[in-house]
C-alpha cells in the first residue's frame, strides 16, 4: 500500500519535506481488530510534535496521522461490532489496558498503558489501517469524509477541553489560537451556551477575522488585553507565551485549560515573566488536557451531527502531506486541513 512515512526526527524549519511516500506492506490485523481502508485522514499539530521529537515515535519509520476514516475492509475471528463496509473512523487514543482505575472511570486517556494512532502504532497516512474495534468510531451520515476527519481528534479534544473549563452559560470564554480545534470549540459554544461572549486571541489577522466571521464578540493578538475580563481560556498553541497573557486576562477563580500534548521550547523563557501575583493569584487554575477518551469522540460525533457542526476544511492528496504540515508550521490556517488518501 503507499503510505507517507516518518523516518527521521527533523526540524520543519529546516526540513520542509519530512515524511517520504513510500510502498508497504498492508497492516495484518489480530483477533479484535478491524483493518480500514482509508479515504482522510486530518493533518494535526501532534504530528509537527512528532516530526521534531518534543513526542516523538518510539519507533521509526513510522505512518503519521491519526483522524483517519474509512470503510471496514475486513476484520478478525472475534470482531462483531462492525460489518464489512460500514463506515468508522479513529482517533489519537489506538490502545489502553481496560483495568485500570483510570480506564474503568472512562478515562483510557490516562492509562500507563496508552497508546496513541500514528506514534506508537502506524496510523492513517497510508491506505489501510489496523485498530482494535473498541477504538473505531461510527461515522454519523451528515459528515462527508473529509469533514469527519478533523472531528475525531480537533473535535473531540476541543469537547474534552470544553468541559474541563467548566463553563457555564453567560461566562466569558477566551480561546488562544485558532486552528482546527479552536475553531469547532467557538461552534460548539455557540450552542450549547448560547449567552456566552467568545474572545479569541491569534496571531494572525487572517485567523482573527476568521474568528469575527464565526461569531466571537473579539479578536486580538495574543499580547492584547480584552475588553473584559475572562472565566475560563482555552490555549490550543504550541508555544508559551500565550499562557502567560492568558491568566493575565482572567477573573478570580478563572480556569486555563491547556489543549496541548507539548509546549515548544522556543519561548520557555516567557515564563520567567510569571508574577504570581498579577497571573495565579486569586484561586486562578491551570487545567492540562490529556488526549482524548473513547467516550469522548462517541459523545463529540453525536453532538456535532445534532448541532450540526460542519469543520472548513483545507484539502490536499496524500502526496502533498509535508506542504500540508509546512503550512501548518508557519501558521497558515484557516480550519482544518485533511488529507485525501483515495
Amino acid at each position: 500500500m503507499k503510505a507517507a512515512i516518518l523516518e527521521k526526527i527533523t526540524d520543519l524549519r529546516k526540513n520542509k519535506q519530512p515524511l517520504k511516500m513510500a510502498e508497504i506492506p498492508e497492516p495484518a490485523i489480530g483477533e479484535g481488530e478491524i483493518l480500514i481502508k482509508i479515504s482522510a485522514c486530518g493533518v494535526c499539530h501532534t504530528e509537527l510534535d512528532e516530526i521534531e521529537g518534543r513526542t516523538p515515535p518510539p519507533q521509526l519509520p513510522v505512518v503519521l496521522g491519526h483522524q483517519a476514516v474509512g470503510v471496514v475492509a475486513e476484520r478478525g475471528r472475534l470482531a462483531r461490532r462492525f460489518a464489512i463496509g460500514d463506515r468508522v473512523g479513529v482517533g489519537w487514543i489506538n490502545h489502553a489496558c481496560g483495568r485500570c482505575p483510570a480506564c474503568l472511570s472512562g478515562n483510557e486517556n490516562l492509562c500507563s498503558d496508552f497508546k496513541a494512532t500514528g506514534r506508537d502504532v502506524p496510523g492513517g497516512y497510508a491506505e489501510y489501517l489496523a485498530v482494535a474495534e473498541n477504538f473505531a468510531f461510527s461515522i454519523p451520515e451528515i459528515f462527508s469524509d473529509v469533514q469527519a476527519a478533523p472531528l475525531l481528534c480537533a473535535g473531540a479534544i476541543g469537547y474534552r477541553s470544553l468541559r474541563l473549563a467548566a463553563l457555564s452559560d453567560g461566562q466569558r470564554l477566551g480561546l488562544t489560537g485558532f486552528g482546527a480545534s479552536a475553531h469547532l470549540v467557538l461552534k460548539m459554544v455557540h450552542y450549547r451556551y448560547p449567552r456566552t461572549k467568545i474572545f479569541v486571541f491569534a496571531r494572525s489577522r487572517d485567523e482573527q477575522n476568521f474568528a469575527r466571521e464565526l461569531g466571537a464578540v473579539w479578536a486580538g493578538d495574543t499580547a492584547e488585553e480584552p475588553p473584559e475580563k475572562l472565566h475560563a481560556v482555552i490555549d490550543t498553541t504550541p508555544v508559551w507565551k500565550p499562557v502567560v497573557e492568558a491568566l493575565k486576562n482572567m477573573e478570580p477563580g478563572g480556569r486555563l485549560v491547556i489543549n496541548a500534548i507539548r509546549k515548544e521550547e522556543t519561548d520557555k523563557d516567557y515564563l520567567l515573566r510569571l508574577d504570581y501575583g498579577r497571573h495565579l493569584w486569586m484561586e486562578k487554575e491551570i487545567k492540562s488536557v490529556a488526549n482524548v477518551a473513547s467516550r469522548d469522540i462517541k459523545e463529540f460525533l453525536a453532538l456535532a451531527s445534532q448541532i450540526p457542526i460542519i469543520p472548513e476544511i483545507e484539502e490536499y492528496p496524500l502526496s502533498d502531506a509535508n506542504r500540508a504540515l509546512s503550512e501548518l508550521k508557519e501558521g497558515k490556517i484557516r480550519g482544518a486541513k485533511v488529507l485525501r488518501i483515495v
